[in-house]
């Protein structure tokens, strides 16, 4: 009888610990997340949000965020699709299209993160009005930058675009009341030429390693709906859109406190993009 009741105990004492391991030290273990995100290398102010970010993830939804950084556009999506990050985050609605497209990959936005404005230069005139007939602009000569910055031309005023233009080039210009002469360059290029025509469409990190204040451009691109192709975004594989762990780093982005690390790193030069609204 002593024998069966020592047993008895034995079993007793055995539920008890595996339902103590379930309860605190399982359950622990499955809350406990860890994420791999793909961003850029290079970026001190990027590094700066995401470590932000990164406290805010652990802080309230015991996620551990890992980051894995690439010093080329064409790497996190490849590491993306084929599993050697989580999420990535880098690129706009526009890019991740055009990959999509060309890689055959099936790659998702899941949650907005800013959109940094293209910006319109000028050594020459203070203001977009001052643009006389005849005039040099250049652009970035890439498919997604050219788009952009003719976009930006239209919202300017200086021309129109074909009805139901997706990519903009030149060809997609219907309206030059101007008679502006459109010249296409390397984007790394735009800064430089500052000296030989009217204005340039220059992104914000070419005018900035050109030295070139994002204060004393003459037109920013507006954010409405033709710029939401160019917001920036939190990007999933389409199988794992749904995961909570996904959702809750998108959340812990998504915050009054991202938002001042950004004012904080960017000023206005980088806008925060996922509670704006498009008109």
């Amino acid at each position: 009888m002593k024998k069966k009741n020592l047993i008895i105990w034995a079993i007793v004492i055995v539920v008890i610990l595996v339902a103590g391991y379930f309860s605190f030290g399982g359950h622990k273990s499955a809350q406990n997340k860890t994420v791999t995100v793909g961003i850029m290398s290079g970026e001190k102010q990027e590094d700066a949000i995401w470590k932000s970010v990164a406290t805010t993830a652990k802080d309230k939804y015991n996620i551990t965020l890992k980051f894995k950084k690439f010093t080329d556009y064409s790497q996190p999506n490849k590491a993306l699709a084929e599993g050697d990050v989580d999420l990535n985050s880098f690129q706009h609605y526009a890019f991740l299209k055009a990959w999509n497209k060309a890689n055959k990959t099936k790659l998702v936005p899941i949650g907005r993160t800013f959109i940094t404005p293209i910006r319109l230069y000028s050594n020459k005139v203070k203001n977009v009005k001052d643009i006389a007939d005849g005039s040099v602009i250049a652009v970035p000569n890439d498919a997604t930058n050219e788009s952009r910055a003719l976009y930006l031309l239209k919202n300017a005023g200086l021309i129109t675009l074909k009805k139901d233009t997706d990519l903009a080039t030149v060809k997609s210009i219907a309206k030059n009341p101007k008679h502006l002469q459109i010249k296409e360059l390397d984007a790394s290029q735009t800064a430089r030429s500052l000296s030989d025509v009217t204005a340039a469409v220059i992104n914000t990190n070419y005018a900035q390693a050109a030295k070139i204040n994002y204060k004393s451009a003459i037109y920013v691109e507006p954010v409405n709906k033709d710029s939401e192709q160019w917001i920036n975004i939190i990007v999933a594989n389409k199988k794992d859109k749904n995961k909570q762990e996904y959702k809750d780093v998108v959340k812990a982005y998504q915050t009054a406190k991202t938002k001042k690390a950004i004012q904080k790193e960017y000023g206005t030069a980088e806008i925060p993009a996922w509670n704006i609204k498009l008109k």
